[in-house]
């Protein structure tokens, strides 16, 4: 799949074609808000297992007036396994009650916001600030504490806040976070378990994107880029499953 041919400053508008758990929502709606959409197979396991589970903590844990989660069905496998008829009962089943949308698929069945952005597989998370810039991409699994941080320093920004006031809040986060994927071989005395390995790369930029990989019971195949201002980072989680 080709790189995504966009400014992450102005992110193209989410393509739908059903919602469930909500009217129809836009990302030019929900500017004002700190938006953290996450792309999901149903079928997926890293979607079961994590970032399901996950969106729904997080939509517990933060008021809606300043943070919107929102799902993304977003199938290009096994599509007559999970057709939204499928869809709407797993979303009961699952007690899943975050707006979720369905990627609208073009004629190969290939689903178009994913495309538009670049999107390499499932889970895939997209993390919006308040002025509707793409602030994170990452593909995988995504630790709690770190995304529940990068959260609440997007809402710390003012909605107004002009770019250098973003740039500062970053560098104290980047600063303060331990990146778990920077190279980090530890082997204990005969730890006799195989291989602990961590691996990171960060790269500061003042253009500030962010690349961040994280692979965890995931489904693609293609290596994921992340936008972030200010920052890359690319993390590798467990276990990777369901790629296109």
């Amino acid at each position: 799949m080709a790189e995504p041919a966009f400014n992450p400053e102005s992110p193209p508008e989410l393509i739908t074609s059903q919602w469930f758990n909500s009217e129809p929502l836009t990302l030019k709606s929900l500017k004002g808000k700190v938006v953290v959409l996450v792309a999901f197979q149903m079928l997926c396991p890293g979607s079961q297992r994590h970032s399901l589970p996950q969106a729904g903590r997080l939509a517990r844990a933060f008021s809606r007036d300043e943070v919107e989660v929102i799902g993304l069905h977003m199938v290009f496998e096994n599509h007559k396994d999970m057709s939204p008829s499928l869809l709407e009962p797993f979303l009961k089943e699952e007690n899943i009650e975050f707006p979720v949308a369905v990627d609208t698929q073009d004629a190969s069945g290939l689903p178009k916001t994913m495309e538009v952005y670049g999107m390499q597989g499932t889970p895939t998370l997209l993390i919006y600030d308040r002025q509707g810039r793409l602030r994170r991409h990452y593909l995988g699994s995504v630790d709690d504490v770190r995304l529940g941080a990068e959260i609440m320093a997007l809402c710390i920004e003012d909605k107004n806040a002009p770019r250098e006031a973003a740039i500062a809040i970053e560098r104290r986060l980047h600063a303060a976070l331990v990146d778990p994927n920077q190279h980090n071989h530890d082997h204990g005395d005969g730890c006799g378990c195989g291989h602990d390995h961590s691996h990171d790369h960060a790269h500061a930029h003042d253009h500030g994107h962010d690349h961040a990989h994280g692979h965890e019971g995931c489904c693609g195949g293609h290596d994921h880029h992340g936008h972030d201002h200010h920052e890359h980072a690319h993390a590798h989680g467990e276990g990777c499953g369901c790629k296109h």
